[in-house]
């Protein structure tokens, strides 16, 4: 009888190691289909939506928005067109004369064609205290060039009515930012700037007139006949 209970308990053994080993492939199975479902749900989360800018005059109204009243100073926005001219606010720049766009923000006249839109705000009293410019690039791979391009104009332009202290360029998506003049107020712009726009990219913060750039002159240059 010991020998039969002995040989049945075997056979009980047996078929219970037996369903334990059916039993795993179908945990495994499990898990596997837990972490699919897990790593499809992962795959279907939205990405992160890229800040959509609709044109220039916008992305220089959301900065502008970001100074407390205090920061604030008598400022203009525009160009020679009386309808682009805004008082305290930033304004938009034609682009139909690449003479005043060099004018105006230092952009050179031959990289005007690379852009589609722009807008400009200045200081009222005296654009070299302060000027900043918006523009945006028709493809957004030039945009870099055109920051650099932008960077070595202000840098070897011949000043009058002031020198400024110092330049500020941005890059932004397919927006070129630049700012230069009173250094507080250039450094101001800059992280208003980043403040509006985490994802701007510095591309140059530099004294102008310094090193390679500085001639020593203080010269005039003459306005552009509008």
């Amino acid at each position: 009888m010991k020998k039969v209970i002995a040989l049945l308990l075997a056979v009980l053994t047996v078929c219970s190691l037996a369903a334990c080993a059916a039993k795993a492939p179908a945990e495994d199975q499990t898990d596997k289909d837990q972490t699919t479902e897990n790593q499809t749900t992962e795959d279907q989360k939205p990405e992160e939506e890229t800040v959509k800018i609709p044109d220039a005059l916008t992305l220089l109204n959301e900065v502008w928005a970001k100074y407390a009243e205090e920061d604030k100073f008598s400022a203009a926005g525009g160009d020679y067109d009386e309808a682009n001219m805004k008082d305290d606010a930033p304004g938009k720049v034609g682009l139909a004369k690449p003479e005043d766009v060099e004018y105006l923000l230092s952009f050179p006249q031959a990289d005007v064609e690379k852009i589609d839109d722009a807008a400009s705000l200045m200081h009222m009293m005296n654009a070299n205290t302060f000027t900043c410019g918006a523009l945006r690039v028709k493809n957004g791979d030039d945009a870099a060039k055109l920051a650099e391009d932008l960077r070595d104009a202000i840098q070897n332009k011949q000043w009058m009515c002031g020198f400024p202290d110092k330049l500020v360029i941005a890059t932004l998506g397919n927006y070129v930012v630049s700012v230069y003049g009173d250094e507080e107020l250039v450094n101001t712009f800059r992280d208003k700037l980043q403040a509006a726009y985490s994802d701007a990219a510095i591309a140059y913060d530099e004294m102008i007139g310094e090193g390679e750039f500085s001639d020593g002159e203080d010269t005039a240059l003459e306005a552009p006949v509008a």
